[in-house]
């Protein structure tokens, strides 16, 4: 029977190229994102390899999240995968210095967008007891680095509610995992240093970043593991990364 999985920031980096390897090994999608073209345009390129829809909301609005899940067409409404992959950072300030809309902005996505997404889901997977959620972490839910502050608050709060859902969710028969990422090369440093393409360009130089197809490989294999196997926490880094500040750079 196939499977349907619910990747959430579908659109662009980890959470497309996880979207584009299920479509290929015929896992049933529900791509979610803001940008509705983006979604649109996706979904089209991918309905050729697999059965698709496409729900376009902010995962930070309760009641968006609430209302979409329960739009889904009949055939999509059973989730056996979850993939909690959106998620953002907002500048590069010391605490100090750091910007209160920023700081809502990471907390609301990263954190609340994460909860409201898993606790409209949580209900279908105890019932059935049955279910895998992954969810998306990065080296900065391990380590805290300087001028990290609320982001690395914000992952660490990921690292946690993953190992709560693992303890809480084990009587269901609920599979939990966590990926955390090192430097990855995706529009994500863009979105860091709001819009500036040279800033954002210098982090990726001097060695070879992890791909967002990188990171989608390892999460089909986390997916495709026999029932009894949960693979609960990898930290993946580039060769070039020893941890969260060391880089071998040229």
């Amino acid at each position: 029977m196939k499977a349907t999985a619910f990747i959430t920031g579908a659109t662009s980096g980890i959470g497309k190229a996880t979207a584009e390897i299920f479509a290929k090994n015929n896992i049933r999608l529900v791509l979610c994102g803001r940008n509705a073209d983006r979604l649109e345009g996706l979904r089209k390129e991918l309905s050729k390899l697999t059965e698709v829809t496409s729900l376009q909301f902010d995962v930070s609005n309760r009641i968006a999240v609430e209302n979409a899940i329960k739009s889904l067409p009949e055939n999509f409404k059973t989730i056996d995968i979850l993939i909690n992959n959106a998620g953002n950072a907002h500048g590069l300030s010391s605490i100090q210095e750091g910007d209160l809309d920023d700081w809502d902005a990471m907390l609301d996505i990263n954190v609340k967008g994460l909860l409201y997404v898993s606790k409209a889901i949580f209900p279908q997977m105890i019932a059935r007891n049955s279910g895998f959620i992954v969810n998306i972490g990065s080296i900065a839910g391990k380590e805290v680095y300087p001028n990290g502050n609320v982001y690395c608050a914000s992952k660490h709060a990921v690292n946690a509610l993953n190992k709560g859902m693992r303890i809480d969710l084990n009587k269901h028969n609920i599979r939990v995992s966590a990926i955390h990422p090192g430097a990855v090369e995706t529009a994500f440093s863009e979105v860091r240093f709001k819009g500036d393409t040279e800033k954002a360009a210098a982090v990726y130089k001097g060695y070879k970043p992890l791909q967002a197809e990188d990171i989608a490989d390892i999460i089909y294999f986390v997916v495709t593991r026999p029932y009894h196997v949960n693979i609960e926490d990898l930290v993946v880094y580039p060769t070039a990364q020893a941890n969260a500040t060391i880089l071998n750079k040229d």
